[in-house]
């Protein structure tokens, strides 16, 4: 993908997706960066290879591809679209279950994951029609090791999305079409670490663990070991087929970071010892 390429990015206000938008305008490519609130991006560099655009993922359907149909307008195509936009809440199970009646479980889900699927479908077709593209999905290390309290709604949100991706994958690849999930690890971005606590908490039996959790999360913040500029220039490599990715095959899967690759790595050991332990009555199922 040596060519000039035309990006849509979500969610490029911070992070990962303001880093994404000036390395692909540093690469030559065409930039359409987005945010829910546009007044975040105006500290963006001035470039004729440059356009905004208004688009937020809470949007019912309709709207999101209307945002996106105003976005082919600007150079008639989308090569790359980067599903970045998220958030993240930091809540108990419970906590969330009792203060919202379910609704936080909901918002993330929108943001994190249908939304995510709303513009998808809605550049898809632009897409298949050319017979070429290639859609990124930021995922998270979390999906590895959901374990860590408070995390639940956040990380089964982009267990979901990485599901999502798997499946995508099979079913577009048959128009040229590429599909990766990118799951970075720990980055001193604004990520989950800077996201706070919810203040409403109904269960006094979540005290003790809930103050641990914000202790540790105050605890790694400012000191992760990723490097966000690193990572997403190996991702934008990896797009492009070129840098440190020229030569090598274009990844379903992108870990990046030793953190994540060490999370995939127990992740799997765990689910492989419950198999090698058990497959003496597991699989024994069939008639």
């Amino acid at each position: 993908m040596s060519r000039q390429n035309v990006w849509l990015i979500t969610g490029t206000s911070t992070g990962f997706g303001r880093r994404i938008v000036l390395l692909a305008l540093e690469r030559g490519d065409l930039v359409i960066a987005s945010a829910r609130n546009l007044a975040k991006l105006q500290d963006l560099p001035t470039s004729e290879n440059l356009r905004i655009l208004h688009l937020d993922l809470s949007w019912n359907s309709a709207k999101i591809k209307a945002a996106v149909d105003e976005a082919l307008t600007f150079w008639g195509r989308i090569d790359v679209l980067v599903n970045n936009a998220g958030y993240a809440l930091k809540i108990m199970i419970e906590d969330a279950s009792v203060v919202s009646s379910i609704e936080d479980f909901k918002e993330q889900f929108q943001t994190n994951f249908f939304g995510t699927v709303d513009v998808t479908n809605a550049v898809l077709p632009s897409m298949r029609k050319r017979r070429s593209g290639t859609i990124v999905n930021i995922g998270s290390r979390t999906t590895w090791g959901p374990e860590y309290p408070s995390q639940a709604l956040y990380a089964s949100s982009k267990a979901a999305l990485r599901c999502y991706t798997e499946n995508l994958n099979h079913e577009v690849s048959p128009f040229s079409i590429r599909v990766m999930i990118c799951e970075p690890g720990s980055a001193r971005t604004e990520g989950i670490m800077g996201a706070a606590f919810r203040t409403d908490y109904p269960i006094p039996d979540y005290d003790e663990i809930r103050q641990w959790c914000a202790q540790r999360y105050r605890s790694l913040e400012g000191k992760q070991r990723g490097d966000p500029d690193k990572m997403m220039r190996l991702l934008v490599d990896v797009v492009r087929g070129e840098g440190q990715a020229a030569g090598r095959e274009f990844p379903l899967y992108l870990p990046l970071g030793q953190d994540v690759e060490d999370a995939i790595t127990r992740k799997s050991e765990r689910m492989l010892d419950v198999v090698n332990k058990w497959k003496d009555l597991t699989s024994n199922m069939n008639f």
